[in-house]
Formats: C-alpha cells, sequence, structure tokens
C-alpha cells in the first residue's frame, strides 16, 4: 500500500496544482512541481516516508538514527505529506487570497487532489503496520545463520555427511546394512568373512572420520578413563566418529564435547 500510494503521488505531482472556473482546456495551470511548499511539503516528504517505512521493512535488522529507526522516520514524513496537503487542499493559493477575493474562482486541482488521497493512504499504511499483525513482517526474510560443523564434518553431500536431521540410509560400523530394515537386503558379508559375523572395524591408520547414530541411549565417557559419563548419545541424532582406538570410537557431540564410546554393537553409519 505505501510503494502504491508513494506511485500514485509521483504521477499526481505532474497533474494541475490549480482548478481555475471558466478556463479554457488550453490554459497552462501550473503542476505541483512549481509550488516550492507544495513540493517540499508533500511530494518530497511523502516519497522520502515512503522510501523510510519500505527501506525499513526490507532489512533483516531495525537501523536507528538519532535514536529513531528508520520506519518511525517514514511514519513521521507521510503524515506530515498527508497534513501539508490537506492544508493545501483548503487554501491551495497561499498567499495570493489578498483581500479583492481574485482567487475566489481558484480551487484545489486535480493534482493536489490525488496528491491528498495519496498521503492519506500511505499514512494510513505506514501507522497501521506496527499496529497490525499480519503488516508487522519483514519484506525479506531475515538470513538464517548457518549451523556450526563439528570438527572434521564435511559440507552437506561431502563423505559421510547424512544429509538429513534423523538417520535415512543407515548402516552398521563396519559399512554394512542391517539386516531386517525395510526396502534393506540382508547383511551381506565379504568375501571369506563368516556367515552372520559383522564387518571387522577398519585399521586405526585407515580411519576417516565419518557420522553415526546409536539405536538406544548410550553413555559417552571422557578421554582420561575417568567412569563418570560426559553425555549421554541419543537415538535419531548424528554424532561425528573422530578417532577409532581398538574396539571404541572417540565421538564427538553437536555442541562439541570429545568422549569414547565403549559399545559400538548396531551403530548406523551415515
Amino acid at each position: 500500500m505505501v510503494i502504491g500510494a508513494a506511485v500514485l503521488l509521483f504521477i499526481a505531482s505532474f497533474l494541475d496544482l490549480y482548478s481555475i472556473d471558466g478556463a479554457p482546456d488550453s490554459a497552462d495551470i501550473p503542476s505541483l512541481w512549481d509550488s516550492g511548499p507544495v513540493v517540499l511539503g508533500v511530494v518530497l516528504a511523502g516519497i522520502i516516508g515512503a522510501a523510510l517505512v519500505v527501506v525499513s521493512r526490507g532489512l533483516p535488522q531495525p537501523r536507528k538514527v538519532a535514536g529513531l529507526e528508520l520506519g518511525q522516520f517514514g511514519v513521521a514524513f507521510t503524515v506530515f505529506a498527508a497534513w501539508c496537503a490537506l492544508g493545501n487542499i483548503f487554501d491551495p493559493t497561499g498567499g495570493f487570497d489578498g483581500e479583492g477575493g481574485f482567487s475566489d474562482d481558484i480551487g484545489a486541482g486535480t493534482g493536489l487532489i490525488l496528491a491528498l488521497v495519496a498521503t492519506l493512504v500511505m499514512a494510513a499504511a505506514a501507522v497501521a503496520t506496527p499496529l497490525v499483525p499480519a503488516l508487522k513482517g519483514a519484506l525479506l526474510p531475515a538470513a538464517r545463520p548457518a549451523a556450526p560443523q563439528p570438527y572434521g564434518a564435511q559440507p552437506p553431500g561431502g563423505y559421510g555427511y547424512p544429509g538429513a536431521g534423523a538417520p535415512q540410509q543407515q548402516a552398521s560400523f563396519g559399512g554394512q546394512p542391517q539386516p531386517g530394515q525395510p526396502g534393506q537386503p540382508g547383511q551381506q558379508p565379504f568375501p571369506g568373512q563368516p556367515q552372520g559375523q559383522p564387518a571387522a572395524p577398519a585399521p586405526a591408520g585407515d580411519f576417516s572420520p565419518f557420522w553415526f547414530a546409536v539405536p538406544v541411549p548410550r553413555p559417552l565417557f571422557p578421554e582420561d578413563g575417568s567412569p563418570t559419563p560426559i553425555a549421554e548419545l541419543a537415538p535419531g541424532t548424528w554424532y561425528l566418529a573422530v578417532e577409532q582406538r581398538g574396539q571404541v570410537l572417540v565421538a564427538q557431540t553437536q555442541d562439541g564435547r570429545r568422549g569414547v564410546l565403549q559399545d559400538t554393537s548396531g551403530i548406523q553409519r551415515g
């Protein structure tokens, strides 16, 4: 509404300032741009106010000037423009009234009337913006900060990144699919591996960080061997395995804490 009213005000600024009774159609009647008070108090004040309101709505964070937000400045400008337009409607000739009544046949022109309508709509929309819930939203959505990635994590689509908030295609520690899951074949052993035995963990020298999820809640113990857990890994959440020590994993939680996962049975790789 504010943008539309500003466009209407700009168009009205090129129309007649006065309306003279009995004037021929060919009469050269000045436009709003020929009156300094109207240009400054109505046209420019209204357009500047509309621009401030729109800019303040388009910013993710409000900007302040002299302790006031840009939107508040814009509302003040639009209300001032409407007030000046109303005054010019009542007295379009200003100081030319005189005592002889020679301006009795001069009234507000089309441009001045449209300017009043435009500034009234603009001011009403600007004032209603902070009051009506449907109008409070920003024109542009605020930028969403990128979630910090854990140590050793790869960008989405990289090695080991699951690409979703919950486990999708899941595999057991060692790279083998879990048997019995919908849409997945039974566990296939490597050549020479006994049927039904889980795949052996990769040698420590060949280890690469990978994402994994646990089937049930499991404690994460400190790396110094203390028996008191520092965190509990929950099912449905991805964690990063950053190191392998024999049959255990050094895992990192989403808040950056590192610890030892002693029970790696049935974990699901991303």
